[in-house]
Parts: C-alpha cells; structure tokens; sequence
C-alpha cells in the first residue's frame, strides 16, 4: 500500500525534488516561561518526527528574547519532557538569545537601507495610528533621516532612555490589508535583567523580527509553526529578504491541537497553579506533559496519540477520548493486573476455619502467561468492594446481594447471609457461607452464577490513596466559552477523588510510575510525590453518557 503523505510532507517531496534542499532541517523553539502542554507535543512531535522520517536534523531552540518571562527552571523542565516523549536534538541545542549581536547587526542594516527607523510613537498613540480596513496607519516619523535613526538606536542600546520612549520599526507598507505588515516593531527598550545576558542589553528583538533570523542562521529548510502565525509569514519573509542572512528557511503552518474540555492556554494554566486550584505544574489533571506524566501516561502514548491526530491546515476540535484509548491499548498490553478495593466492606466467611488461610494463583496479565502468576491469600474475613453489594437490589444486579450468590474472583462462590449495619444505616459486615468445592469458581451441580466480584483477604491488603482524576473542565468546547463567563466558572468539583483503600500487599513494592491495571476499576499509575498513592491514568472503557 502506497503510503500516504500529509500536505507538509508533500512540500517538503517537491522541495526535494526541485533541488532547492538538500537535507531536511527543523527546528522546535519552546518559550522558556512554562511548562510543555499536550499542545506543545504535537508541534515537537511534527518538528522532530518530519525530521526523523527524512533522515535529517531538529534543533532545539529556547526563544529567550523576552526577558520577562524566562526562568532556567522551564529549560531543564522542557528538555526532560522531550527526552520523555523519545525525542533528541543531539548537539544542537541553542538560545535565541545566542543570536542578539548578529538581530543588532541586521537591524542596523535594515536601518541603513532605509527600511527601518526609529518611532516615537506611545504603544497607546500606536493604536491611534494604526488606521483601519480604509484608512492606512500613519506615523509622524516615518520619513525619519537614516543617520538620526542610527544614532537614536545606538543610543537606544546604550540604555539612555527609558522603556517606550522609542521602537524601532521596520518600513514596509503602512496601507496593507495585513496590520502585521504595517510597520511592524522590531525592537523595545526593556531595561530587564536577562537570564543569560545579565545586563548586557537593555533592546530586545520582536518574535517576528529575531525568528526567521535564527532560522536562517541555524540552516533550518523548514520553520513549521501552528496556524495563527499565518498572518506572520509575509513578516517573515520580508526578514529573510530584506537582510543578508546564508539561507533561506520556509515557514509552513499546521492547526494547532485542540482538545475537548482542555485549556491549553499558559495564562490559563499558571492561573490554575498560582491559585492553587490544583497542586502544581505536575498536578495529575493538567494537560502539562509533566502533569501527564505524573498522571501516569507514557510519551509512547502521546506521540501515538498526536499521530492519530495527523497534520492538517484547518482547526479542529479532538475528544479527549482518543487521548485515553490510546493509553488504555498501550497499556491493556503491558500492565500487570492487581486488585484494589476502593471502598472496602468487610465479609466474614462462616464456614470457612478462623485461623486457616490457602493460597490461589492468578494471572499477572491473562493474555501474556510470560508474565506469570501470582499467589493471593485467601481467609475467613475478606473485603469487596461497596459497589459490589446491594441491600435492596436494582433489576438484573448479578453481585453479592442478600440470599444471593456470586463468585470471588479466582477463588470459591459464596453466598450472602446476615448484613450487619451501622446506626446510620450503612453496612458495617456482611456474614457469608462458600461453596468449598468451588476452589476453581465452578459449582458441581452445574448452577450458573452471572456475577463475579474481586476481594482481597484481610492478611493480604494494605491500606494506600487511590485517587481518581477526572476532567478539569465541564465545557467540552473550550472556545465556546460564553462572553460573561470565565473558564474557572467550568471547573469539575468532582475532578478529584481521593479512595482510602485497600490494595495487594505486594504493591508495598511498587516503585514511582509503575503501571499497574486494577481489576475491573482501571489503569492506575504509583503516584511519583507519594509512595501511597495510586492514580488513575484513565478508566477500562469509555465512560461517556454513562
């Protein structure tokens, strides 16, 4: 079967076959002022894995040249998460910031070819001047002499005035239909203190003016970038024509990952951390990679997932659950099974001697005998699940139920007698007799029993956090968010649940991320913060309308 391309591919092939390249070049340029998101993985995920199937090269690139935001911690944070996701740039790590002295040379140039000049204008009286669909934008300092404006912006450099009282503005088309090209800015006076430059610079470059630069000095054939920098590409390459750069990088842009009842917004994000709406960066129920990671996805996972989603031009919306079945087939293969009891009832079995305990063995994984078994005790006090009993049964209820039978998974089929209760009406014990001949789950006589529960024996539990995530948003469509509303008006207050339960006792043994599938409840992940912790990385089967 031939096999399919998307339409970056396609121009890369024709690139290719033109001879305008040679060997394939991306780049991916995090902003080092938050952590990597799910949305961030599929724009690495097409920078390193177009680069990866081409044979060719990706760079990793931290755009630092907005001194306000930058932290080394976000640095070490996004080259984890990319090594995560099974990604490398090898020996081609950069900063932007490795670039200000050749940005400065370049804007000098532009100065001097008269197409640039430095504007007086207030961000405010920018607005004022900007015009509209009708009205060209106008500025009183347009026709400013080219030796004034070299010497304002050396001054500029120099840190003689004060942040806004001067930008320089490159000189292109005060009337175009696109606002992006009509004068943009280049460089603004910020008297900050950079994190790799200390105090050297006190101008900083624009995103659109420094990155077809770094772009172009770096080698990069491809710059693939998401959607809303479309309008930015005739600004890009009006750089790349207008300066003397060695090569000519191509900007080529993909629909942006949007994921129902997710915000993949950092101002968003940061906003659920700092208020402490969630317990941090890593918080089970962020989209952050390192949230997810904690949560107990695996970057297999994600990247299939990202593939799943393929590369297209035109935005869509993707359910959150092609993200879980992505998970859930990963793991449906490779997770060793256990029981937890999430709340646990206790059951006493009559006729079964206090004091004598017997072994059965069950599988570690049912469709991998690889795997092994192993051996759960089995006494006279057990505990099942609460769910799994019923006082006053609903129709076709098939668990344990007053007269009723049913099988303990791996073990004899009992059938329920006494139900002792609480005050409050609630159960405290349930009193039970077993078919002792029914060691292998099958009664001689050859009754059928519908119903089968998990149980653990008293000696072989331990008492461990189980919590269970759910979506931090009820809004499924988050660019649906009504005028009057915020998105904190759509948190789940059920997003968070926290099981104080009862698991196997060889999950004392579990080491932070193992994955484990608990019977009949779902894919669970040791919590990496708190060794008694188990969370929920994502259900058997899909819940929704349930």
């Amino acid at each position: 079967m031939e096999e399919t391309r998307n339409f970056i591919e396609e121009i890369i092939d024709k690139d290719l076959a033109e001879g305008k390249i040679e060997k394939v070049h991306t780049r991916f340029p995090p902003e080092p002022n938050g952590y990597l998101h799910i949305g961030h993985c599929k724009a690495l995920a097409i920078d390193f894995g177009t680069a990866k199937k081409y044979g060719g090269l990706c760079n990793l690139r931290m755009d630092d040249t907005n001194p306000a935001k930058e932290d080394t911690e976000y640095v070490d944070a996004i080259k984890e998460d990319i090594h995560w996701l099974g990604f490398d740039w090898e020996d081609r790590f950069f900063y932007g910031s490795d670039y200000f002295d050749k940005d400065y040379e370049y804007a000098l140039e532009l100065i001097k070819k008269g197409l640039a000049y430095v504007c007086e204008l207030s961000a405010e009286d920018m607005e004022k001047y900007r015009g509209d669909l009708t009205h060209p934008a106008t500025s009183p300092y347009r026709e400013r002499p080219i030796e004034e404006s070299l010497d304002l912006f050396e001054r500029m450099k120099n840190g003689e005035f004060p942040d806004g009282k001067y930008t320089l503005r490159a000189k292109i088309d005060l009337a175009s239909g696109n606002f992006w090209m009509r004068d943009p800015v280049i460089y603004r006076i910020k008297h900050m203190h950079h994190h790799r430059h200390g105090d050297k610079w006190c101008i900083y470059p624009t995103y659109d003016f420094a990155h077809p630069i770094q772009d172009a000095l770096e080698g990069i054939t491809h710059s693939l970038c998401s959607l809303e920098f479309e309008i930015h590409r005739p600004l890009y390459n009006w750089v790349i024509e207008n300066v003397s750069v060695p090569h000519t990088p191509r900007q080529i842009e993909f629909a942006r990952l949007n994921i129902t009842n997710t915000v993949l917004s950092k101002r968003f994000l940061r906003l659920m951390v700092e208020s402490g709406r969630v317990d941090g960066w890593d918080d089970p129920r962020m989209p952050t990679l390192c949230g997810l990671r904690r949560r107990g996805y695996t970057g297999s996972s994600i990247v299939d997932f990202c593939s799943r989603v393929g590369v297209a031009k035109a935005n869509s919306l993707v359910d959150i659950r092609l993200l879980e079945a992505c998970i859930r087939e990963e793991l449906n293969e490779t997770a060793p099974r256990r029981v937890a009891v999430l709340n646990p009832i206790k059951v006493i079995v009559d006729n079964y001697p206090e004091g004598k305990e017997e072994f059965f063995d069950l599988p570690n994984h049912p469709q991998h005998p690889e795997m092994g078994t192993r051996q759960v005790k089995f006494t006279r006090e057990l505990f099942i699940d609460a769910e799994d009993f019923a006082l006053v049964p609903p129709p076709k209820f098939f668990r344990m139920k007053p007269e009723g039978e049913v099988r303990l998974m791996g073990a004899y089929i009992v059938k329920c007698g006494e139900v002792i209760l609480n005050d409050d009406g609630s159960v405290k014990e349930i009193h039970c007799t077993a078919d002792l001949e029914t060691g292998n789950g099958m009664p001689a006589d050859g009754r059928k029993i519908k119903g089968t529960i998990h149980w653990l024996s008293k000696e072989n539990a331990i008492e461990r956090d189980v919590i269970l995530y759910e979506n931090l948003l009820t809004l499924e469509d988050p660019s649906k968010l009504p005028e009057d509303k915020e998105y904190t008006d759509y948190l789940n207050p059920d997003s968070k649940k926290v099981c104080h339960a009862l698991v196997e006792k060889n999950l004392e043994e579990a080491k932070a991320g193992d994955k484990f599938q608990f019977v009949r409840l779902g894919y669970f992940a040791s919590d990496t913060k708190d060794a008694k912790a188990f969370n929920r990385i994502v259900s058997l089967k899909d819940s929704k309308g349930k």
